[in-house]
């Protein structure tokens, strides 16, 4: 079981460390006062990466080998746009060949060392192959046709959030945008086709609300153990596949909502998965002020409310999509908020003990 955390937030990087059964303390924190989009902890490497949003001077991307020791390292970066090439938002404005936000990192499989994959917005998709002092763009993605019909979702641009590398075969993943449904490469980014059928989209014309180019898919995970079943936190509910994301299923009827950003997936039981629920759209904070953790032990044919050291009044924390983390035995869950809250629990979210709820805005949990 993993005893560290690495926590991203809006003014900062903390490293938390398990001191004892259930206490979980602050150990380190680092770039403070800067923004840090995304940090997590390649363990084929022992590497550290962290991804910095600077605002006016852009997206940096550092490596460290040890506590304090960072080192700044090339940032992914957006090909030339073709002279007299014009492309617009969803809002008529021009979209930027240029990296806004690093959006997702992942190790690209244990047959693989040094390899990693890097989501951006405006929906790029970068690969390392040397531990992150280089970059390349996977243009067969960015060039395809399909692309310029992606959206903005919770961003104004399109963002690329979530890449599962298939753990049978590294050379085979699936990437979800937020707008722009799920992506599927058998043969290492070289080819693309769409997955996805069977989710849902109530929020766009009705001649769409079935593509699946349309899907505002929030969160994807797939299960380590049972590759087949993918699990979707969709803006419009929950949805869950049993065919590597070819077809959904929505799952309808959780109290108190189905409408969220994260979920995560038990490693070993494909059936269970938990998520924390939000009020749909304009809203956003937990129903009636409680925030809760609901779980499905069963492939989602019911749920569990896990109430037990979260707040339960008053309570307006928001768990953001990379800000709910499980560890590798699928028994130590982590989540931090919008308003600076971190919880962690021992024993599969049955209990939850508070670490903190005075950091920074919390965008992203990773156990080490």
């Amino acid at each position: 079981m993993s005893d560290g955390l690495l926590v991203s937030t809006r003014k900062g990087l903390f490293t938390i460390a398990r001191a004892a059964p259930g206490d979980w303390r602050i150990a380190e924190a680092e770039f403070l006062g800067d923004n840090v989009s995304l940090a997590f902890c390649d363990r084929r490497s022992g590497y550290r990466h962290a991804a910095l949003d600077h605002g006016h001077f852009g997206v940096k991307m550092h490596r460290s080998t040890a506590p304090g020791k960072w080192e700044e390292m090339s940032t992914p970066a957006y090909p030339p746009k073709p002279e007299g090439y014009e492309e617009l938002d969803m809002w008529g404005r021009p979209l930027p060949w240029s990296t806004v936000r690093v959006w997702a990192l992942e190790e690209g499989g244990t047959d693989r060392p040094g390899v990693l994959w890097c989501g951006t917005i405006p929906g790029g998709l970068f690969r390392s192959r040397n531990d992150g002092e280089s970059w390349e763009m996977i243009r067969r993605l960015w060039d395809h046709p399909k692309r310029t019909k992606w959206m903005g979702g919770g961003a104004d641009l399109p963002g690329l959030h979530s890449i599962v590398v298939d753990p049978r075969d590294s050379s085979s993943l699936t990437v979800a945008v937020s707008t722009g449904g799920l992506w599927h490469s058998p043969d290492d980014g070289t080819t693309w086709t769409q997955r996805g059928a069977g989710m849902r989209a109530d929020h766009v014309p009705p001649e769409l609300t079935h593509d699946p180019i349309a899907q505002d898919v929030h969160s994807l995970v797939q299960c380590p153990a049972a590759p087949h079943r993918m699990w979707v936190q969709h803006h419009n509910g929950i949805f869950v596949s049993s065919d590597e994301g070819c077809n959904f299923t929505e799952i309808t009827g959780v109290e108190p909502s189905t409408f969220g950003f994260p979920v995560v997936v038990h490693p070993r039981d494909p059936d269970t998965a938990w998520f924390v629920p939000e009020i749909k759209d304009e809203k956003r904070i937990p129903v009636g002020g409680r925030l809760v953790v609901s779980r499905t032990r069963d492939g989602g044919r019911s749920f569990e409310v896990l109430t037990r050291g979260l707040p339960q009044a008053h309570a307006y924390d928001v768990v953001y999509r990379h800000a709910l983390a499980l560890d590798d035995e699928g028994e130590r869950l982590a989540m931090g908020s919008t308003t600076g809250g971190l919880w962690v629990s021992e024993n599969g979210g049955e209990e939850w003990t508070m670490v903190s709820h005075t950091l920074p805005p919390v965008y992203a949990v990773r156990f080490m």
